[in-house]
């Protein structure tokens, strides 16, 4: 049987990956490192290693390795313990924070995945799946926005930060301010 949560196994790396991308909001060195520790513990996160040597470190801000990844191993809703990473960007005075499920590991958990987001069985019939896991992904980010607070965040494969949701269809789940915490509005592509 395949280890789903081997972080040395590179097939559970493959694929690209699904992610909670959290924007933080101006870059604040604190604020991120307090992020990275809120993130790691809502989602569940055990073990932090960077680097190919897979090195033990504590999560936070001066753990990422320049242009690296932490990498650890979560369950998931179902039970299942797959791989998972984070890394982080600034970028023109903006942090934003991702935890990231690699599709080779999710894929060997669930079969409906299959070739995301390249294959026949990529459009809305994927929802079937997806909607759960954005779901549990923004309940993540709920709990580190009661820690931390964020401007918004973005779920979906190889989510940008950027993309405008606002309306119509979108293939990436979202949580945007509200009155009274953040609010989900679920991918519909």
């Amino acid at each position: 049987m395949t280890a789903t949560d081997d972080l040395s196994d590179a097939e559970n790396w493959t694929g690209g990956f699904y992610e909670l991308i959290l924007i933080l909001g101006a870059a604040d060195d604190a604020r991120l490192d307090r992020a990275v520790g809120a993130l790691w513990r809502a989602a569940g996160v055990r073990g932090c290693r960077v680097g190919a040597d897979l090195v033990e470190v504590t999560p936070g801000a001066d753990a990422f390795p320049v242009g690296g990844h932490l990498r650890g191993a979560l369950t998931l809703p179902g039970g299942e313990r797959v791989v998972c990473g984070s890394y982080r960007t600034r970028y023109e005075g903006i942090d934003s924070l991702s935890l990231y499920l690699p599709l080779g590991a999710l894929a060997r958990v669930d079969d409906r995945i299959g070739g995301y987001p390249f294959d026949q069985r990529s459009g809305v019939e994927s929802l079937a799946w997806r909607a759960p896991l954005d779901r549990w992904l923004a309940d993540i980010a709920v709990a580190v926005h009661d820690d931390v607070p964020f401007a918004r965040a973005v779920i979906g494969f190889e989510a940008d930060e950027d993309a405008d949701t606002t309306a119509g269809t979108s293939y990436l789940a979202r949580l945007t301010p509200g009155d009274n915490g953040m609010v989900f509005h679920p991918a519909t592509a």
